[in-house]
């Protein structure tokens, strides 16, 4: 969205140490003075940037606290001891997070209530083949059909509870993929990409059921690459 609008684009990756510094800015010694060194939300702010706030929901309330005048309709940053900035027309912020995740908490009503919030549905069939058409596009059709069915089997198994959601991981489906063009055999591949997510060991031996389904051991890189 940034490249279509042509706008700079600001990545903030949360954690639970992000504090009001790391966002907005904090003093710093520069040429024996005292200046501020301005964070990703002032720059975003004062260049009308698109900034994305990344796993907002791992940071602490106190912390994304500092973003509320930001977000609503006074659209500014009040910085003590330093001038007002009133936000560039063009700034825009997006918050991204995964629900439920370990390390996460709930975010407050206040922070919520600045945005407009997409549930994103669960990956069917057809979006599962389109991210990994987009990154094999020399791949074999059959090959990513039976990697897609791999990680829809999982989703499902996720689902109802029979396992936890770390093996259903696309990140890693992707790069285990992209592995096996290096020389490492597909079951290989799966097995770090997606196996060993998970560290429990009857856990694992359910996703090693479901691979084994789809993937079989007998599989080497011409399967997939041709």
């Amino acid at each position: 969205m940034a490249w279509i609008f042509g706008r700079p684009e600001y990545d903030i990756s949360f954690h639970v140490n992000t504090d009001s510094a790391d966002l907005i800015g904090t003093d710093t010694f520069i040429n024996n003075e005292v200046r501020l060194r301005k964070g990703s939300i002032y720059q975003c702010a004062e260049f009308g940037g698109f900034g994305i706030l990344d796993e907002i929901n791992m940071a602490k309330n106190d912390a994304v606290s500092v973003l509320h005048a930001t977000l609503d309709h006074r659209r500014r940053i009040d910085i003590p001891g330093y001038n007002r900035i009133l936000l560039h027309s063009a700034t825009r912020f997006i918050g991204t997070m995964n629900y439920g995740y370990a390390g996460t908490r709930e975010l407050n009503e206040a922070l919520v209530s600045r945005f407009m919030v997409i549930d994103m549905p669960e990956m069917d069939e057809d979006s599962v083949l389109f991210v990994l058409r987009q990154h094999f596009p020399d791949g074999e059709k059959s090959a990513l059909k039976a990697f897609a069915g791999l990680f829809l089997d999982l989703q499902i198994k996720a689902y109802h509870g029979e396992i936890s959601t770390k093996s259903l991981d696309l990140r890693g489906l992707v790069s285990a993929v992209k592995a096996t063009r290096s020389g490492l055999s597909p079951i290989d591949a799966i097995q770090m990409g997606i196996i060993n997510k998970s560290f429990d060991v009857f856990e694992k031996e359910i996703v090693e059921d479901v691979v084994s389904t789809r993937i079989p051991s007998s599989w080497t890189g011409k399967d997939i690459w041709g």
